[in-house]
């Protein structure tokens, strides 16, 4: 592939933009930056970290102007290739150094932010001052960013009432292909402020869930909305996925729940392998911490102390149900609601430790990636209309059952994570599990210590392609049910199963943008 300019004088224009030091060409970065949590592109030409909006603008233009293709990456926790290299010598954005809060407006309700600031770093800055957003991160927040979440399009906290990432920003800063920046919502009136999303077309919806594809985030403005400090958790145990299931749509459909998530027994032991509940005593802390008095926080502290692990052995479907309002009355009688749909569906409450504990530690470590003794972990997973979530299940375990005799010759674990997304979609992701050898991404993200306790396997290439054709399989089912994705990146079927014309305009933007196609060629099929 022929480039206007030499390497060599390529890193020398971007060293010369952002310093020396924010340009890595090391082997190991090289690598490392070019890994997801479940594949490996080509090695990246260089990585290059911008400290503004202004110098983003020139590290794209500089890329692009030269013929070399140029991706965004955040905080690396995605698994579907979004920000993978598919040609030589790609130059990676890390926004490692665009990650500060830049103001938050309790006046006007909106916080803005630098798009490499992770979700963490965004609650803790709200911390105590009665505000948040909408939707407020992911389980991967003490790494995640806020611009990646936007380009994926997140869910998890908020979205079971608020939806997901995208449902609350009302403004972005863009850095285009030529580095351009174009700004988005109320913030692009030339005397105005990122207040409001809508000001004719609406140019922010056209820049989120785009797997970077589209531009650079640089600068995102969030809505904010009053703290909810009164809470009720539910948790239960259902003997089939069918009424799990059930219970789950009616408890999204009548926006009962903050958040209302489930696994399948086999999810449910992978995660009580991994370590005590009761035992951890910074878990534990956070309860106690996020009770509100002296007397609650012993209360309990010493239910989820004394519940330990030993609720959860007889414990099929779970569905975990995190209710919050502004007042405490408020929130007992959603979660009454949420009993009564229970017992309609025959589930059984059971001790609520886990919705206690993962909302008090909302941020925690992603030793999750991995499997408990060091297996591979990766998900697919498809947003559906309640209609289909049981369709979709049923599909998904009858290609489970055709590939029955791989799953057990490669010693291949399948669960299910279910989640609803405000009062309209349900989150459905089969998640998989193999014996195969961590990447450098793993083991820069899993804490030391728990890295040290895992038993680790050795490579496992036939393992690994009969989970590559189980996913295959899956996303195929849900194209053909009709079903959306998150994270489109560069694993779905989005151009294949996207109405025509529809992909027609898409592809008319892209060349309006990135005429060159050299920003992240690939991503959602362009």
């Amino acid at each position: 592939m022929s480039h206007a300019i030499p390497t060599a004088e390529l890193l020398q224009r971007l060293a010369a933009g952002i310093g020396d030091e924010h340009v890595l060409t090391d082997e190991h970065s090289r690598q490392l930056y070019a890994q997801d949590v479940y594949a490996t592109g080509k090695p990246a030409l260089a990585v290059v970290r911008p400290g503004s909006t202004g110098e983003l603008g020139e590290v794209v233009r500089l890329a692009t102007e030269a013929g070399y293709a140029i991706l965004p990456r955040g905080g690396g926790m995605s698994y579907t290739g979004g920000y993978l290299p598919v040609e030589d010598n790609t130059v990676i954005v890390d926004y490692a150094r665009m990650s500060r809060v830049l103001e938050i407006n309790r006046e006007d309700m909106y916080v803005t932010v630098e798009c490499g600031c992770t979700w963490k770093v965004l609650h803790e800055a709200l911390k105590d001052s009665g505000l948040r957003t909408p939707y407020w991160g992911t389980l991967s927040g003490i790494y995640a960013t806020v611009g990646g979440s936007l380009s994926q399009n997140a869910i998890f906290w908020g979205s079971g009432q608020f939806g997901s990432a995208a449902d609350s920003v009302i403004g972005l800063e863009v850095v285009l292909a030529d580095g351009s920046v174009v700004r988005t919502g109320a913030g692009a009136q030339v005397n105005g402020s990122p207040f409001f999303r809508h000001y004719g077309p609406d140019l922010t919806g056209l820049f989120t869930c785009d797997a970077g594809a589209l531009g650079f985030k640089a600068v995102a403005t969030l809505r904010l909305i009053p703290e909810l400090p009164a809470r009720e958790y539910v948790a239960v145990d259902f003997k089939s996925g069918d009424d799990a299931l059930a219970a789950m749509s009616e408890i999204g459909r009548k926006g009962l729940a903050m958040e209302c998530f489930g696994f399948d027994p086999f999810l449910q032991a992978q995660r009580m392998k991994r370590e005590s509940l009761a035992a951890d005593v910074k878990s534990l802390a956070g309860v106690m911490k996020a009770s509100g008095s002296l007397l609650g926080a012993l209360k309990d502290g010493a239910k989820v102390a004394l519940a330990g692990r030993r609720y959860m052995d007889d414990v099929d479907f779970s569905v975990q149900v995190i209710i919050e309002e502004r007042c405490a009355e408020a929130a007992r009688l959603m979660a009454e609601e949420v009993r009564r749909i229970i017992a309609r569906y025959n589930g059984k409450e059971i001790e609520n430790s886990i919705p206690k504990i993962v909302r008090a530690n909302p941020f925690g470590p992603v030793n999750n990636m991995v499997g408990p003794d060091g297996e591979r972990w990766v998900p697919v997973h498809s947003i559906l209309p309640h209609s289909k979530v049981l369709p979709a299940f049923k599909g998904v375990e009858a290609i489970a059952e055709r590939h029955a005799e791989a799953i057990a010759k490669y010693g291949i674990g399948m669960g299910y994570l279910f989640a609803t997304i405000s009062t309209n979609a349900f989150a459905l992701e089969p998640v998989f599990f193999w014996p195969e050898e961590l990447n450098d991404l793993h083991r820069q993200s899993v804490t030391p210590e728990h890295l040290s306790r895992l038993k680790g396997f050795p490579a496992n290439p036939e393992a690994t392609e009969a989970v590559a054709q189980l996913r295959r399989e899956i996303v195929d089912l849900f194209t053909e049910i009709g079903g959306v994705h998150l994270q489109i990146g560069k694993t779905y079927r989005y151009r294949e199963g996207l109405d025509p014309n529809t992909f027609k305009l898409v592809n008319a933007i892209k060349g309006l943008v990135d005429p060159s196609h050299k920003v992240n060629p690939g991503s959602l099929g362009l």
